[in-house]
């Protein structure tokens, strides 16, 4: 197969033209050639020489202009040229050999087949020469192309020895699986299943870069089933593993909220693109395991597990070393709320329930009627249509109030400096208590969200606290 056609572009021809300089041969490998064959866009183009790859990114860089800049990792033998938003790495061809105690190899120079074996599937082990005599022609010695065809993901070389010098590739096995919708091969996964304690040696951050792509993926339930099949969930986040499976009292049982966790995620990823908004989805239910309670009158009940699982959100990304700023305070606050939108519409929409909901979720209002609607997965119509039509009548009842009463992103009509020079005093408690006598008093609809009346409402109060207007 030649396929000079599909890459003969003006900065390939240039690595051609100083790889013939250089009489080095090389290769476009890696992402790039799987994507080409994907019909997928992809700013990164990956190049292999035998020989030194930071002597040919020298060359193609002083092809392309004299300020044409090289980005040069000694550590690592490999260079970087950056040109109209393209992104162009060089390394030398090389042999990889690992210890088990770490997933950093030993290099050494090596033929293009040795480079080729070391790479992590086959659909990411081909190579497409760039030199004048066989341009565009394709090596494919672990037949990727085929696999692409099939929707596979497959080790090129045995996969215990993959997954054992390099456990991060069972989490990329994954989050290809997921991104594309392909297959992982049944030899593969049974590798992943039998090395999947060797992950505890990868860092948390390099985790987290998968994770958060297989989150960015159209389904990413794909992902997380596929770790709790091979085990690799239970070393990555266990509160989610033990969301699996259903316990029958009485002959009653619950629903497996492990399933109904997923569902709830894919419904995000259908409608949102916000990778926290789908972290609250995957964490929303993440304390009912150890809520859960059997009452012979009521049946399972996971009593209080939406504040619960709040609590523990700081913990879990503080483990995982996920962001522990607004994201963490993000997700926290969906999953401490993500049941209020039902319990609100079940009060029959007043409004002082519906002010009191926009204040606590603020800004993510809109996102927290997301969650609230995903996270309805029944399988009677009948109720799924009657819990969304009171969604519905929610939604135009919180644009109603919000319209009236601006509480959205409430801010106190009367502040502290204002109620200081009222009464003459210095900062003090009773500052705080009169605001949030105010706040209750707007929230409960006794008084509008103004400034005038708010004042006249604290003027009214005032004598409770003991204190005189100056």
């Amino acid at each position: 197969m030649n396929l000079s056609k599909e890459i003969s572009l003006p900065y390939i021809l240039k690595v051609g033209e100083a790889a013939d300089a250089l009489n080095l041969d090389t290769y476009i490998v890696g992402g790039y050639v799987r994507d080409l064959f994907l019909e997928r866009p992809s700013k990164d183009i990956d190049f292999v020489s035998v020989g030194s790859g930071i002597e040919l990114a020298k060359e193609v860089a002083r092809r392309i202009s004299p300020r044409t800049r090289v980005n040069i990792f000694r550590t690592y033998g490999t260079a970087q040229v950056k040109t109209h938003g393209l992104e162009l790495e060089f390394v030398g061809a090389r042999r990889e050999s690992y210890t088990p105690e770490s997933r950093n190899p030993k290099v050494s120079p090596g033929s293009l087949q040795d480079d080729l074996n070391r790479r992590d599937f086959t659909i990411n082990a081909m190579a497409i020469s760039v030199r004048s005599d066989s341009f565009g022609e394709l090596l494919d010695p672990f037949n990727g192309i085929v696999d692409l065809h099939n929707g596979v993901i497959r080790t090129p070389l045995d996969p215990d020895i993959t997954f054992s010098d390099d456990p991060l590739r069972m989490m990329r096995a994954i989050r290809f699986a997921t991104q594309l919708d392909f297959a992982i091969h049944p030899d593969t996964l049974a590798s992943i299943r039998k090395n999947a304690q060797r992950i505890v040696i990868i860092t948390k951050e390099r985790i987290n870069t998968e994770l958060m792509k297989i989150m960015s993926s159209p389904r990413p339930s794909i992902g997380w089933y596929l770790l709790e099949q091979t085990g690799l969930l239970t070393f990555i986040l266990p509160e989610l593993q033990a969301l699996k499976g259903v316990e029958t009292m009485e002959g009653r049982g619950h629903k497996d909220n492990f399933a109904h966790t997923l569902q709830v995620l894919d419904n995000i990823a259908s409608v949102s693109d916000n990778v926290w908004l789908r972290w609250a989805a995957l964490l929303h239910d993440i304390a009912k395991p150890v809520t859960k309670k059997w009452m012979p009158n009521l049946g399972w009940t996971f009593h209080n597990h939406n504040f619960i699982g709040e609590k523990m959100i700081p913990r879990i990304f503080t483990r995982m070393k996920l962001p522990l700023g607004e994201p963490m305070k993000y997700v926290a606050k969906l999953v401490g709320m993500h049941m209020r939108p039902q319990s609100v519409g079940e009060e029959g929409v007043t409004d002082s329930a519906v002010r009191r909901m926009l204040f606590d979720a603020g800004a993510d209002a809109d996102d927290l009627m997301m969650l609230a609607e995903a996270d309805i997965t029944s399988k009677n119509p009948a109720k799924v249509r009657r819990i969304l039509q009171g969604f519905e009548a929610l939604r135009c009842r919180m644009q109603e109030v919000e319209e009236k009463d601006r509480i959205r992103n409430f801010q106190p009509p009367v502040d502290g400096l204002e109620i200081m020079k009222t009464f003459g005093i210095e900062p003090s408690n009773v500052i705080g208590q009169l605001k949030e006598r105010i706040k209750d008093a707007i929230l409960d609809g006794k008084i509008p969200n103004d400034h005038d009346a708010a004042r006249e409402f604290m003027l009214s109060i005032a004598p409770e606290y003991g204190l005189i207007p100056q």
